[in-house]
């Protein structure tokens, strides 16, 4: 990791710049693939899916003794430790549902406000590198806590052919079904313009890698909704001179394990601190398996020092982190100066792990500086908001004079005239 000291202001942008190809270039790359996948259908999945996964595929969906039948491989402590995430991601998202209230605005006027699931969703679990079953329970148990009839699930499939038996399990146990054997830009194409064997969707949720992101957002022109733009994982860490070097060394390597393409950030107002910290990192790269992952991912990855955290702080809205932890003295005081960020970890003792698996809070949130306007996954992202307004003849006296005159001045005389009939007939 490269180490700057107090970078001026100006200079900030070149901080704030993520790795990977331009939105140009994978864009020309993507979209063929797309069009492809519209025309052909399964065809032109089975050849993509042997092109980029090295795997013939005869049926995409898992069968049901497959979905079964992975309770028996994995390990029970696994098991546990996947239904004591679960159940703490139900309690959060579950708290977030919303009572519909009925608001008179004025006398005879009625409105409220009523959320509605999202018939049909696509979930997109990647696992090329590493099986993700963590991002179905992350998709799937809001999804179903909103009351999706239709829950589509897409993974890539392993050298075997087969789906990890994590996933499977994982699957299995939130009551999902229609699970895929496809992954990559294939997967978001056949989602969304549905093929033979896997069913079109409204939205299509996930995390994954920069294609599959350019993916979603070029379907996303063509209607079908997506979550967010989310790509390579990122955190940054504001840390001061209390902190721990081989906690912050830890979260670093956590996130940047995750692809070549992910990036760590640490900001401190101590540069002893700093070389602490970029000790630690050695001692703890040598042991880990992902290391050459690890390395890549680092070298476009930067040490900030600044003069002193609120300065941090600042840098750290400008680059909007998708994670944010917050490893300082007094966490809770610096957090409320948080602008733009997709999760925060506050404290020594809350590493972005737990976020990532059993905390309760979604890990699907916004990369790329998308923090500044998205929000993460949450089980607002499985709903519609449906407004409701109902008007007795009162209330249509009441209002209407200050429609017909609001219509009448922007030259909206049919506007107008809705109303007037109403009234007319009530004298």
């Amino acid at each position: 990791m490269q180490k700057i000291l107090n970078p001026p202001v100006d200079t900030w942008t070149t901080y704030t710049q993520r790795g990977g190809q331009s939105y140009r270039d994978l864009h020309a790359v993507v979209l063929p693939i797309l069009q492809e996948i519209k025309q052909k259908g399964d065809e032109a999945v089975r050849h993509y899916t042997q092109k980029f996964d090295k795997v013939t595929i005869e049926n995409f969906k898992a069968t049901t003794f497959e979905l079964e039948n992975a309770s028996n491989i994995i390990p029970e402590n696994l098991k546990k430790a996947i239904k004591t995430a679960k159940e703490n991601i139900e309690k959060f998202h579950i708290s977030q549902k919303e009572i519909s209230q009925k608001i008179e605005t004025m006398q005879g006027v009625t409105c409220w406000r009523k959320s509605v699931p999202i018939q049909r969703v696509g979930l997109y679990v990647p696992s090329q590198s590493a099986p993700m079953f963590s991002t179905i329970l992350m998709l799937g148990v809001p999804a179903t806590l909103a009351g999706c009839t239709e829950i589509v699930l897409c993974t890539p499939p392993q050298a075997d052919g087969n789906i990890h038996p994590a996933l499977l399990y994982t699957a299995n146990l939130l009551g999902i079904k229609n699970v895929f054997k496809c992954g990559g830009v294939q997967a978001i194409g056949a989602m969304s313009y549905g093929t033979k064997s896997i069913p079109k969707v409204d939205k299509i949720f996930g995390p994954s890698n920069q294609y599959v992101t350019t993916a979603k957002q070029i379907v996303a022109e063509g209607g079908t909704a997506i979550d967010m733009p989310a790509g390579p994982s990122e955190v940054l860490v504001i840390a001061d001179e209390y902190a721990n070097a081989d906690f912050v060394a830890s979260d670093l390597l956590s996130q940047a394990e995750h692809g070549t393409s992910s990036q760590v950030i640490l900001c401190t107002n101590s540069e002893d601190f700093a070389n602490k910290v970029l000790h630690a990192l050695e001692v703890q790269i040598a042991i880990q398996p992902r290391k050459d992952i690890i390395v890549e991912a680092l070298a476009h990855s930067h040490i900030l020092v600044f003069e002193n955290l609120e300065i941090a702080m600042n840098f750290s809205n400008e680059y909007a982190p998708e994670h944010l932890i917050l490893h300082v003295e007094n966490p809770e005081l610096l957090g409320e100066q948080v602008r733009n960020a997709g999760s925060v970890f506050l404290g020594a003792y809350s590493p972005e792990s737990v976020g990532d698996y059993a905390s309760g809070t979604n890990h699907t949130l916004p990369t790329e500086g998308f923090a500044r306007a998205y929000s993460g996954v949450s089980l607002d992202s499985f709903v519609k908001k449906i407004t409701f307004q109902k008007l007795t003849k009162e209330g249509i006296k009441n209002i209407g004079n200050a429609v017909e005159l609001m219509a009448e001045a922007e030259g909206f005389f049919a506007h107008k005239n809705a109303v007037s009939v109403r009234l007319k007939a009530l004298e």
